[in-house]
């Protein structure tokens, strides 16, 4: 699913702690407006008459990196209630469906997508790995999809028409995570480590070329492995200034805690798919000084999107929060504009061209956008907050 890169300094000692919440990664380009002022509206004017229809989410929900897709999914809803309220005549339904950030599970939940005829449009999917796996389903269906968050670059050069990048790809967040590296952490020797998803291959391959011969070691870690002890040795051996980590949190915790325990004194870079509070909770003193980095505006720049968001689910804005919202408003402003069918709604975001609250949304012929900022973001007493934009 995602990209962006997390900082710690696995020297430190300190008290474990909470976190606030983060998750798939972009290049920069000027941030929105801190009040999006001219950002499209979900509830509109209020007038819009259309009948009983559906959007969905399709992505993970009870996954092993749910908290991510959980982030997105609240940040859509928060959109469709909006706008529902704001137009009795034209109620849109959310319908959700779980594929658990699995390429294995995604194609038969995709299936079912497509074959809800209601459905017009789609927020998903969230990973690289099932969005590789399903896109091709998608496009069979003539269903247009738009990602928050998943960053394989190769994702939009398959020829299907109905894929849409909500943020930059890891061709853009790759030479980001470098230039923060070497930059701003001022490494020299890096180990880059990757784990075993669509997703982290992607984010390792765009990170290491940027790296150039500053790559000094590399390794690969698997799905739900808890004893990183071989890695931890090597890494201990090269003595790098800093370990990038491409992959997502759940691996990502424990290894930079044993990274930690074993009195490393590299700073652990991982990216948005490490951005999370579980991330905080998981890695315990070695994220004391964590910082990331993310392909996604921070939430304090539009407080009214913010204000709304808390107020509706009682805790802050996560990762892709804010990009969710974003994409289920382009949705339902083409549902409030006369879009009846797939075909409409698909032809309806091909040629949308209109600020959000995170950025300019205006696609090419393959459904990327031209621009899109990387941000750096820190853990601060327990919580993520921003930090700058890597220019």
């Amino acid at each position: 699913m995602l990209a962006a890169a997390g900082v710690i300094s696995l020297g430190a000692c300190s008290a474990r702690t909470g976190g606030d919440s983060g998750g798939d990664s972009g290049a920069p380009q000027a941030a929105a407006p801190s009040a999006a002022a001219n950002a499209a509206d979900p509830a509109g004017d209020g007038k819009a008459q259309c009948a009983p229809t559906s959007i969905a989410y399709a992505g993970t929900i009870n996954g092993d990196n749910a908290a991510l897709g959980q982030n997105i999914l609240k940040g859509a809803k928060l959109a469709v209630d909006q706008h529902n309220k704001a137009n009795p005549g034209c109620q849109v339904k959310l319908e959700q469906f779980d594929t658990e950030g699995t390429p294995d599970k995604a194609p038969g939940i995709v299936t079912q997508v497509v074959n809800t005829p209601a459905i017009l449009g789609v927020i998903g999917l969230p990973f690289s790995g099932e969005s590789k796996a399903a896109g091709n389903i998608f496009n069979s269906a003539g269903l247009v999809s738009i990602t928050p968050s998943a960053t394989d670059p190769s994702l939009s050069t398959n020829g299907w028409k109905t894929f849409f990048r909500g943020l930059g790809n890891d061709n853009t967040q790759g030479p980001a995570a470098a230039k923060f590296i070497t930059g701003d952490l001022k490494a020299n020797k890096v180990c880059v480590i990757k784990d075993d998803s669509q997703y982290g291959t992607g984010l390792f391959e765009a990170t290491t070329k940027a790296l150039g011969d500053k790559a000094s070691c590399t390794d690969q870690v698997k799905s739900k492995q808890t004893d990183f002890s071989a890695v931890v040795n090597k890494i201990k051996n090269e003595k790098p200034d800093a370990v990038f980590y491409a992959g997502y949190y759940r691996e990502a915790a424990p290894l930079a805690q044993q990274l930690n325990d074993a009195q490393v004194k590299a700073k652990f870079v991982g990216p948005d798919g490490v951005k999370d509070d579980q991330f905080v909770k998981g890695a315990g003193d070695a994220a004391a000084s964590a910082y990331f980095t993310c392909p996604c505006v921070p939430a304090d720049q539009f407080t009214k999107f913010t204000d709304a968001y808390k107020a509706a689910t009682g805790v802050e804005p996560g990762t892709y929060s804010p990009e969710a919202y974003d994409i289920a408003t382009i949705l339902l402003k083409g549902i409030d504009a006369g879009k009846k069918d797939r075909a409409g709604l698909l032809d309806f975001v091909k040629t949308y061209d209109n600020q959000g609250i995170t950025k300019h949304f205006k696609w090419d012929d393959k459904g990327e956008l031209p621009v899109a900022a990387v941000w750096t973001y820190k853990v601060d007493n327990g919580k993520i907050v921003r930090n700058t934009e890597i220019k």
